[in-house]
């Protein structure tokens, strides 16, 4: 059960939910009008641009799972004021499509992972956020201005993330196989997660999908601790790469900036001293931000 259990009589009151989307996990949070976490659920990978149904249905997904969680009926879910921040929206004909969704909420107010992200890492509209994780990206929103830096997608981009760490990495390890590399520990770190050597990871890794590259980041910030010259250029190239998204965004002037995502505490050591030390830590997961951007579209709209 949720950290607040409760029955039908609470449908009376206004519920709120929060939906953060990306290409790994869709998470989803139920609060009440006071702010109590009543439910939470995971569904599966929820970026539109690598797949629009199994976004729709990992979101539904999802929220049943919290509704579960909540101690509500699945029928609950028409009771709900939802704010969706998904992976891939930033693009407008994706946008469109998710927004014209017969979806199942009272109401649904879409906005960007990125958006969601940074009202969360804040709590306040104004700030500034980075994202380390399957993909990479940095964002800011001052003075009713958003900017937005890389957000290009794994493999077009995506510097610094982890399915970028996995890509370098194969790529580093085929060369080594032919002795047209450096010799590196990827080459058996790699090797024996994928149980193939050579051609044979071509084979293994030719259909994979950007969050099976992103589980090799490991082996590559692991390889770079022990000081393996190959894993030390991927990973000091990805922290630069950050630290120069990070001057960009400071330029915006936004209150404050934190960095966001699965390899932002190992990724962090490795970007410059004064950018690392400039970093504010989040105060709240993003699919509170979507809570957050929920709550304020409907103050909005009610007034308008």
């Amino acid at each position: 059960m949720g950290i607040h259990p409760i029955n039908d009589s609470a449908l009376e009151e206004p519920l709120y939910l929060g939906i953060d989307g990306g290409g790994t996990k869709c998470r989803a949070r139920i609060v009440s009008a006071k702010d109590e976490v009543l439910g939470t659920g995971v569904g599966g990978p929820a970026n539109p641009l690598h797949g629009v149904q199994q976004t729709l249905n990992s979101i539904q997904t999802a929220t049943e799972l919290a509704l579960a969680d909540a101690g509500l009926p699945v029928t609950a879910i028409s009771h709900l004021t939802a704010g969706l921040g998904l992976a891939g929206v930033n693009l407008p004909s994706l946008f469109d499509v998710i927004n014209k969704w017969q979806h199942p909420f009272k109401t649904m107010y879409l906005t960007t992972d990125l958006h969601i992200a940074c009202l969360g890492a804040h709590n306040r509209d104004e700030g500034a956020v980075m994202v380390a994780g399957t993909g990479s990206c940095g964002y800011s929103f001052v003075k009713g201005k958003a900017t937005i830096l890389g957000a290009h997608g794994f493999p077009f981009g995506d510097i610094g993330s982890g399915a970028w760490m996995g890509l370098e990495a194969i790529k580093a390890v085929l060369l080594a196989s032919d002795n047209l590399g450096p010799q590196s520990i990827l080459s058996d770190l790699i090797g024996d997660h994928l149980q193939a050597k050579g051609v044979m990871i071509v084979d293994k890794m030719a259909a994979a999908k950007s969050s099976d590259y992103a589980k090799l980041a490991i082996f590559v910030l692991d390889a770079a601790d022990l000081g393996d010259a190959v894993a030390l250029s991927i990973v000091q190239q990805g922290a630069d790469y950050m630290s120069a998204v990070a001057e960009k965004l400071w330029e915006t002037e936004p209150p404050r900036m934190s960095l966001l995502g699965g390899l932002a505490p190992r990724l962090t050591p490795w970007m410059k001293p004064s950018i690392a030390e400039s970093l504010s830590p989040p105060l709240s997961q993003p699919e509170f931000g979507a809570i957050y951007y929920a709550k304020r579209m409907s103050r909005l709209t009610a007034t308008a």
